[in-house]
């Protein structure tokens, strides 16, 4: 067991993103959004099933017209996951989702209109009781802080974040959480510290037009689990160009690598190198697929040969040690007297960890 002590989260209020809690001390949730066009109702709800049974906490769904928002209203009555509203430019969008029981509305006040027209959108969610995020983005900043700092730097999405928090402030409208989101992993983890520092309402994390999966997941790691590591942050979501079940899957390892918060396996394998005994690349991509399915949080370690396979293998839930024509198993750190056929130890390590799983979960 480690002995490094938890990570201090930051103080902030809690809000309720339908079952959801976010922030006082609250698990981080992980959301993602759908790429369906919301009007192809069958496609979109098969989306949010399908990122529910993924793991999503929470789903942003995009409403752009009317149209959408009649879609949503059938959406929503066929979904059990939390929904989000995604709103721009038309704030009329936001009052009538939230006629039609959104969990929460987005809105990014850099295009959603004047003050009269926050206010009305800010009233409806008193009304109905929903939350709203305050979604600043680098792309889409008010007209007057690009002129003023002639690039979207950190302090200029804080001095978005915080105008538009202090409307809600004047209606004293509390209910709210912000994100400060850049392309630009510098820039988002300094507005994000800057915030952090200023409000105590919760704080939504993500880097926003990060690209295609690896390098999309390689600049929100750096960026989300630098600022987690800092206590800051208490819902996330990763974008990518990809599926957003893999957005889903991102954000769960981020939170699992920093044991904050544990979901299904966490595979821990050799990089592997001549002295392998047996295909560990095969084996781990072939059980991560096969394993999916599994939820209960443990830790299952391939290692290609004895090196460093006992070490990691005493602290793992299961694990397997390469050696020649047959390799070593490992249950709760201790080396069992059965050893596994080289040739067949796929199928059994499958069943192995099986029924580990279900036993855990009793």
């Amino acid at each position: 067991m480690s002995n490094l002590k938890p990570l201090t989260r930051r103080k902030s209020m809690r809000i309720n993103i339908g079952k959801v809690p976010i922030g006082d001390n609250m698990p981080i949730s992980v959301q993602s959004m759908t790429n369906t066009p919301t009007t192809n109702i069958e496609a979109s709800i098969s989306q949010i099933q399908s990122l529910e049974k993924a793991g999503a906490d929470i789903i942003r769904i995009s409403i752009p017209t009317m149209e959408a928002a009649e879609s949503f209203r059938i959406i929503k009555q066929q979904v059990t996951a939390p929904l989000v509203a995604d709103i721009h430019f038309d704030y009329r969008i936001a009052l009538k989702v939230a006629e039609y029981g959104v969990d929460c509305l987005r809105i990014n006040p850099g295009n959603i209109g004047n003050k009269h027209r926050i206010r009305q959108v800010v009233e409806c969610a008193r009304y109905h009781n929903i939350p709203i995020r305050i979604g600043i983005n680098s792309g889409s900043l008010e007209k007057d802080l690009q002129k003023k700092y002639n690039s979207p730097t950190a302090e200029a999405l804080v001095e978005s974040a915080l105008r538009n928090i202090n409307h809600f402030d004047d209606l004293n409208f509390d209910m709210f959480k912000v994100s400060v989101k850049s392309s630009n992993v510098l820039t988002a983890i300094e507005a994000y510290r800057l915030l952090a520092t200023q409000i105590k309402q919760p704080l939504h994390l993500g880097i926003t037009e990060t690209g295609g999966a690896r390098s999309g997941t390689v600049k929100s790691a750096i960026a989300i689990g630098s600022l987690l590591l800092e206590g800051i942050g208490d819902t996330l979501r990763i974008s990518l160009a990809t599926d957003p079940i893999e957005e889903v899957k991102v954000g769960f390892d981020i939170l699992k690598s920093l044991r904050i918060r544990s979901r299904g396996i966490n595979f821990i394998a050799c990089p592997t190198c001549s002295r392998q005994e047996f295909d560990v690349i095969n084996i781990v991509n072939t059980l991560e697929k096969r394993l999916e399915d599994i939820l209960t949080p443990m830790d299952i370690a391939i290692i290609g040969c004895m090196v460093n396979g006992p070490g990691e293998a005493k602290q793992a839930t299961i694990a397997l040690v390469g050696n020649r024509n047959k390799s070593s198993f490992y249950e709760d750190g201790i080396q069992l007297n059965t050893r596994i056929d080289n040739q067949t130890l796929m199928d059994q390590l499958e069943e192995r960890i099986r029924a580990k799983a279900l036993h855990l979960k009793k």
